[in-house]
């Protein structure tokens, strides 16, 4: 297995993201959310125009991470003033899961942190998404906060902020 992670270049590897994170959205979170919800979200967050928008405008970078070659998932962060990087998207195809990307995807977004000179990574997370939870909170994130953000069209996300000190 040859697992790649780096940084996204060009439009087409973001669209190719974009189109990624569809097919993730719609795998994982049908159980958590509807689909009105989830079509929402990603056209709101995960698309091509809004990746594009959160590169130019809010310093987000986004990291294309193959097996083979093959896209198979994706990372989006955003290093903050207080020394913090949020941790936005980390996505990894479901047939992918199991076989350490995940955790390389978590080293590289470590690594990243420590780049920046931050001190703490985190997150977001459905207070529904019991797998996601489950596998950061043996990783080490803590939960430190509770939240619920009206997103528009009667959609709120219903979140834990969790977070990892480096």
């Amino acid at each position: 297995m040859s697992v790649t992670i780096r940084i996204v270049s060009n439009d087409t590897e973001l669209k190719e993201i974009a189109e990624l994170a569809s097919e993730i959205w719609h795998e994982c979170f049908v159980d958590i959310i509807s689909e009105g919800q989830i079509d929402y979200m990603v056209g709101m967050f995960q698309s091509y125009n809004a990746m594009t928008r959160q590169i130019i405008n809010e310093d987000y970078s986004y990291y294309a991470v193959r097996e083979n070659d093959e896209l198979c998932g994706y990372i989006g962060v955003k290093p903050e003033k207080d020394k913090r990087l949020f941790l936005s998207k980390l996505y990894l195809r479901k047939d992918k899961r199991g076989k350490g990307i995940a955790s390389l995807m978590l080293k590289n977004v470590f690594d990243t942190a420590r780049e920046y000179g931050n001190t703490e990574v985190y997150l977001t997370v459905n207070k529904h998404n019991d797998h996601a939870i489950a596998v950061y909170k043996k990783i080490g994130f803590k939960v430190i906060e509770e939240t619920v953000k009206d997103i528009g069209c009667g959609y709120v996300m219903d979140d834990y902020i969790m977070s990892f000190a480096l």
